[in-house]
């Protein structure tokens, strides 16, 4: 996790700071749904990199938002979830989810 001295002082540009990249939105969004493999999400996300996939990842384990489970099987498995505090973002990718469906509807006008 990041230090207060880290942090913006605004909420919302902390927010921004932690969840900010397309990326790291659309890796949220499918662990919403289940635990995810690194090559599940990989092929998932259309036209992310290896290199942007693990280094987003490995961001937001450090800042808490998911876990990243290591089973002991041969050759190794690898699980990415969200955390505690991740599954707490659910209500704002949910509403982040409703603008964008009303806003298309608004747009097919």
């Amino acid at each position: 996790m990041k230090t207060k001295d880290e942090l913006p002082e605004c909420p919302v540009a902390t927010t921004v700071s932690i969840i900010g990249s397309k990326w790291k939105l659309l890796i949220m969004r499918n662990l919403l749904e289940r635990p995810w493999r690194f090559n599940e999400l990989k092929k998932s996300l259309d036209g992310i990199s290896q290199k942007v996939l693990t280094d987003s990842l490995r961001t937001m384990e450090e800042d808490g938002i998911i876990t990243r489970t290591v089973y002991p099987e041969v050759p190794p498995r690898v699980e990415y979830a969200l955390s505690e505090l991740g599954e707490s973002m659910r209500p704002i990718l949910d509403a982040m989810k409703q603008w964008g469906t009303e806003y298309k509807k608004e747009a097919l006008k």
